[in-house]
């Protein structure tokens, strides 16, 4: 791990804090949206609109590289996220934010991407597992400062958009000075959902659902957060638990994953999920309880999509990969998009609480189909199962098939007694 950080420090640096400016306008926006009296669902809307272009940003992106190039792009789409960064606050309307949310969703799919393809080509085939996994734990660092820098301004002025837009602006200058040339990038054909779905039906059901969750955790927590009462910095506190939560319990549970049935764990862990947030839903836990609580649902959803990820990587032949990485992420971007928007409506009928509840049932509904799944087919043996790999659910299909490849073969390795060392 210490040559992967050695060679690709600057790289990582980036992304951090590339993060660090994605954390805080999620969060901000949220707040700031209550103080402009901006309405719960016209929020919802906002919100959604980042996960539509973070999906536009997916299909289109590969071809304005083709185009154009690498660095021309990841400087283009960079720009562009630091120019609306700062207009969020000159346009304190939905109506702008939701264009603009669009435009900021699809600028970072686009920089995912580029920096992803970065990453995989100046990994080895023995450091990519590593590589990728520190780029998902650097990742969820930055959206954790990036709630700290909440509390360093007042929410209704402009310093609070103005940091993020320096941070992304200054993002660019270690990337774009150290990297080697990409190679071409190549685009893969998605796999026919009908084709996918036969290969992996939890998957494709799991990966959907997952996706509602995690964009009503990412993109509602801080408007759950300004209709209930709490302060800036218990808003903070509260999101930047999700992800401390999401970074502690990954590697624990990817062990257990690598020895048992995937499906059993996928059951246990999103049942689990369902219970503590029905809990949080019906009884209104005092702060310190809902911080924990905030941790052990990141610390269950984030593993969950990884799991379905390994859980379908399983039945897939090593040139499917590609095609079923790509129509497993846009199944996600699907269901992330709807997530703000069914999380508002159900804030306006249930009030606060439909935050816990929408989470709630999607976790319910991922237990009863993964239950439901073990009735009709057999798990494979742990000893044909590829490796877990740390995923996030803003990897482009370039990461994930790098990752579960990475996994896949450490796994093959490992069982022939060629490799001694975990690929974590």
């Amino acid at each position: 791990m210490l040559t992967v950080l050695r060679t690709t420090w600057p790289l990582l640096l980036g992304v951090m804090l590339l993060m660090v400016g994605n954390g805080m306008q999620g969060t901000l926006l949220g707040i700031r949206g209550a103080i402009e009296g901006i309405g719960t669902y016209q929020m919802s809307v906002v919100m959604s609109a980042y996960f539509f272009g973070f999906l536009l940003g997916s299909r289109l992106t590969p071809g304005l590289i083709r185009r154009v190039g690498h660095v021309r792009v990841f400087a283009a789409l960079g720009s562009l996220i630091s120019a609306v960064l700062v207009l969020y606050a000159a346009a304190p309307h939905w109506v702008a934010w939701a264009l603009m949310r669009v435009l900021i969703g699809f600028s970072f799919s686009g920089v995912y991407i580029t920096a992803e393809s970065w990453l995989n080509a100046a990994s080895t085939n023995e450091t990519r597992g590593q590589s990728l996994s520190a780029y998902m734990i650097v990742q969820m660092i930055g959206i954790i400062v990036a709630q700290l820098l909440m509390n360093t301004g007042d929410p209704s002025g402009f310093m609070l958009f103005i940091i993020p837009s320096v941070l992304v602006s200054l993002s660019f200058t270690p990337i774009l000075l150290s990297v080697a040339p990409a190679p071409v990038f190549e685009t893969t054909a998605r796999m026919s959902f009908r084709r996918l779905y036969q290969v992996s039906p939890l998957g494709c059901v799991g990966i959907f659902l997952m996706g509602g969750v995690f964009s009503a955790l990412f993109g509602m927590a801080s408007v759950w957060g300004g209709r209930a009462g709490l302060s800036v910095p218990q808003i903070s506190a509260f999101v930047a638990a999700v992800y401390v939560g999401g970074l502690l319990f990954q590697y624990p549970i990817g062990w257990v994953s690598d020895r048992m049935d995937r499906r059993l764990l996928v059951l246990g862990l999103s049942a689990l999920g369902a219970v503590l947030t029905g809990a949080v839903f019906l009884f209104d836990p005092g702060f310190v309880v809902l911080l924990v609580m905030a941790a052990a649902i990141g610390g269950i959803a984030n593993p969950i999509y990884s799991l379905l990820l390994a859980h379908t990587n399983d039945f897939l032949d090593q040139t499917d990969m590609a095609s079923a990485s790509a129509g497993l992420l846009f199944i996600n971007g699907l269901g992330a998009i709807s997530g703000p928007l069914v999380t508002g409506w159900l804030m306006e009928v249930t009030g606060d609480g439909g935050f816990f509840l929408y989470i709630g049932l999607l976790m319910a509904g991922i237990a009863g189909y993964a239950g439901w799944r073990m009735t009709r087919r057999a798990g494979l043996p742990s000893d044909l199962t590829g490796a877990f790999a740390v995923l996030s659910p803003s990897a482009s299909p370039l990461a994930v098939e790098a990752a579960l490849g990475a996994a896949q073969e450490h796994a093959e390795a490992v069982s022939a007694g060629d490799a001694d060392m975990p690929l974590r």
